[in-house]
């Protein structure tokens, strides 16, 4: 059988950021049941020393277009970080999807040696494709993916493992 790193990346990528779009319909419906100001969700952290909500999310997609971008060989798109709501944050997610599918498999599939650098100065790190993607991009990605579900679930948003992982 030959490894693919486009299906080992991008189809997972897009999976769980569907899966993190559905999940902010439900952060938001429940706020608007709940009368909730959706500010106390968005910008909620497990603990003080954590990041909130908006940006687990916005550094979820970082990642996901990030190493898609590197693996393709392409420059990675800058986002703003401005997102302020639910809707902002699904926009920068189907933004986020968008540019993953414009990503050729063919550009793709044979990055598994391809030279990745990431970072600037002393937190520069190199990494061949298949090292990048899976002990540096997938863990951060799921990392952060995973605490904003778990933010969501904390604050009693109706939502499961099956939410999370989602359809494929």
């Amino acid at each position: 059988m030959t490894f693919s790193i486009y299906s080992a990346s991008i189809p997972v990528f897009k999976q769980i950021l569907s899966s993190l779009a559905a999940i902010l319909d439900k952060a938001e419906t429940h706020a608007q049941d709940k009368k909730i100001d959706p500010n106390a969700l968005l910008q909620f952290r497990l603990f003080p020393d954590m990041l909130p909500f908006v940006r687990q999310i916005q550094i979820a997609t970082d990642f996901a277009k990030g190493c898609g971008a590197r693996l393709a060989g392409v420059a990675v798109p800058p986002y703003e970080d401005s997102e302020q709501s639910f809707a902002e944050l699904k926009a920068r997610i189907v933004k986020t999807i968008a540019f993953l599918e414009s990503l050729p498999q063919a550009d793709i599939d044979g990055s598994e040696t391809r030279a990745i650098t990431t970072g600037s100065g002393e937190k520069t790190k190199h990494f061949t494709g298949q090292t990048y993607l899976f002990h540096y991009a997938l863990p951060h990605f799921f990392f952060h993916a995973t605490t904003a579900y778990d933010i969501l679930r904390h604050n009693g948003i109706e939502v499961g493992k099956k939410d999370f992982i989602g359809s494929y």
